[in-house]
């Protein structure tokens, strides 16, 4: 399908939310052909039953067969499509895909190059992992939340893109690669056990090294980088918008400092933390004195690290997302472009996102099966009607 660095890479996704189907995309984004696996029944999850139809971003470049794995005959298909799959991906507690039978040990006994992708929010073991949860308890276990908030306020929610995205489904497409490259040196497959937890704990490798050596206090909002220093937080202007200041180094400070017009305050004073209420209370009287355009257009052609803070309607429209193609339009749906970028096997968008069963006809046609068997299987209640939606 794509022409990505993967192109000519098969994978098996069962459907799922939030993470897995993550990994998917960025799966089919680089070029994969990624067959989703549905429920015959209830249609398919989509990214979290939050949305359905082309505005589902997150399962775009796929195509969808909607199947009843509760019947010998379903889960039997599933097992013909791992046949000649390179990756399954699945997202299910532990023990559900060895129920439905459809496990590691059916899979890899039938193609044993075949990577095995596991998703769950705390892992295949564990004392909790059976217990049912989302991102946010993930990232709380991690320490992650604990660490992500104000002085003296609750911790905040990072969206969900710590343990769902960033720890969940980007650790699941990077581990599948990786096996992948290790298939191709070994001829052997393996199983790839992605836990949210695990990867939101990984995320915060830095902050777990600055602790050690007490450069990162327990006292959320007063360190570094959760706005405890105020030349790293954000800043209201004068017009209702918010501007992103972070000039860590100490000669970006000083251009701050100098655009600014703020002179009375030592820029090598920067890291001693009894200047900080000072600094923090002038930055913000500067900036509440300006509009947010105004102080984009202050700090436009030096190194002072300081930049709007733009709306999702915002962000496609700046000047360097549009030059750099960072989002793309798809059926009216503004979305990210595929990422990252390939010199010699350039990534595109290929097909948009399907509806549960969509493509179930001619998936089963590349499986080598007649018209009439198909058939057969639609009225026994096995697939759906070939080639619509179930």
């Amino acid at each position: 399908m794509g022409s990505g660095p993967l192109s000519g890479i098969t994978v098996v996704e069962m459907s799922a939310i939030g993470p897995g189907p993550f990994a998917g995309m960025m799966l089919a984004d680089l070029g994969a052909e990624v067959t989703r696996v549905d429920r015959l029944t209830g249609g398919g999850l989509g990214s979290g039953h939050l949305l359905s139809g082309r505005a589902d971003v997150v399962s775009r470049g796929r195509r969808s067969i909607a199947v009843d794995l509760k019947s010998a005959q379903g889960v039997e298909l599933v097992l013909r499509l791992v046949d000649s799959a390179d990756v399954l991906i699945e997202g299910f507690r532990p023990g559900v895909m060895e129920r439905l039978g459809l496990g590691p040990q059916a899979c890899l006994s039938r193609n044993p190059r075949l990577v095995f992708g596991r998703m769950t929010g705390w892992g295949q073991d564990g004392p909790l992992a059976g217990a049912a949860g989302h991102d946010i308890n993930y990232i709380a276990v991690s320490g992650a939340l604990g660490a992500i908030g104000r002085a003296g306020q609750r911790p905040v929610p990072p969206l969900n893109l710590v343990g769902d995205y960033g720890g969940g489904g980007m650790l699941l497409a990077y581990g599948v690669v990786a096996a992948l490259l290790s298939a191709t040196r070994t001829g052997a497959g393996q199983v790839v056990d992605a836990a949210m937890v695990d990867g939101a704990a990984l995320l915060m490798a830095q902050f777990y090294g600055m602790s050690a050596v007490g450069r990162w206090t327990g006292e959320r909002g007063t360190n570094l980088l959760d706005t405890g220093a105020p030349f790293y937080d954000v800043y209201p202007s004068g017009d209702g918008g918010y501007l992103a200041v972070g000039p860590l180094e100490p000669a970006f400070f000083a251009i701050l400092l100098d655009r600014l017009g703020i002179l009375d305050i030592d820029a090598a004073s920067q890291y001693d933390p009894a200047s900080w209420p000072a600094l923090r209370h002038r930055l913000t009287t500067e900036f509440a004195a300006r509009t947010r355009a105004d102080a984009e257009a202050l700090f436009a052609d030096v190194d002072g690290c300081v930049f709007p803070v733009l709306s999702l309607s915002e962000a496609p429209r700046h000047p360097h997302n549009v030059a750099r193609g960072t989002f793309v339009t798809r059926e009216d749906v503004v979305q990210p472009a595929p990422a990252p970028r390939f010199s010699a096997t350039p990534t595109e968008l290929t097909l948009p996102p399907p509806a549960a069963g969509e493509h179930t006809g001619a998936i089963l046609a590349g499986l080598g099966l007649s018209g009439d068997e198909v058939a057969r299987l639609h009225d026994a209640g096995v697939v759906a009607s070939a080639g619509s939606p179930s």
